[in-house]
């Protein structure tokens, strides 16, 4: 169970200042991604320079960096030395990926962890069946990562990692893919997940137990783990449950770097 501390970081509205580039990071970059994805800014543009990017969403030029790499790497811009950042054409291949497909429907919370259950209790289910010492181990790894992470953006990423450890663990590529197509959506889920002190109910499941039960070899245990793991949002998200993922995220991002922005009313 979580600390409730005063000094834990990963309270809400108690953000160390180690995880605050952390989340400018991650908003900057939604915001970017949301303006070139929904067509804001047209194919062929020229974005800002680093210094005006800087300066249009109060960052560091070091985070500015970041942001563009990651966009470069999502195929969403192309970085032209001497000439700047342009957006890019998506290929036929890429459209626009499945992400932006799924955003597209505007699906909820609830409505994305009713599609997590049937996907990650069978994939656990395998991952118990199939995995090698060679995968306990990588999960193994993701689960201290977890467990040592001190600000909630590294920590939603090693919650990343220890998901899809299963899912390499299951020795099913499909299951795989499915899972990553979905991931942005569960990294958004994992931030408010990773600074909600209400998710660190007593006698829930949570990744240690679920590693446990994998590491025994207990199929009927794993998959009663993961399946409590994944509904204890069900009773913990309160109006979240009816938001947009991408919506519940923005305004969750925005609590943790100003508290006084908290939404009235949302359940802890």
């Amino acid at each position: 169970m979580q600390s409730s501390a005063p000094s834990d970081p990963s309270r809400p509205g108690r953000v160390a200042e180690s995880g605050r580039r952390g989340l400018l990071t991650e908003r900057f970059a939604r915001q970017l991604e949301h303006d070139i994805r929904s067509g804001e800014i047209a194919v062929g543009s020229k974005l800002p320079s680093e210094r005006e990017l800087a300066e249009q969403f109060g960052a560091s030029r070091n985070v500015v960096r970041e942001v563009l790499r990651r966009l470069e790497a999502q195929h969403l811009i192309e970085v032209e030395p001497g000439r700047g950042s342009f957006v890019r054409e998506p290929s036929s291949g890429q459209a626009r990926g499945y992400d932006a497909l799924y955003r597209a429907g505007r699906p909820t919370v609830r409505q994305l962890i009713e599609a997590r259950i049937p996907l990650e209790v069978e994939t656990v289910r395998l991952a118990t069946e199939r995995a090698t010492q060679e995968d306990i181990a990588v999960l193994r790894s993701a689960r201290d990562a977890m467990e040592s992470a001190s600000d909630v953006v590294v920590k939603a990423r090693a919650d990343m990692e220890f998901h899809d450890a299963i899912a390499v663990a299951s020795k099913n590529p499909v299951l795989r893919i499915m899972l990553s197509s979905i991931s942005g959506m569960m990294f958004e889920m994992m931030l408010r997940s990773n600074s909600d002190p209400s998710i660190g109910e007593p006698g829930v499941p949570h990744h240690p137990e679920i590693f446990e039960a994998i590491e025994a070899g207990d199929v009927e245990l794993a998959c009663a783990r993961m399946l409590e793991h994944l509904r204890l949002g069900l009773r913990t998200y309160g109006a979240d449950l009816d938001l947009q993922v991408d919506v519940m995220a923005r305004n969750h991002i925005e609590t943790l770097l100003d508290p006084s922005r908290e939404q009235p009313g949302r359940a802890r």
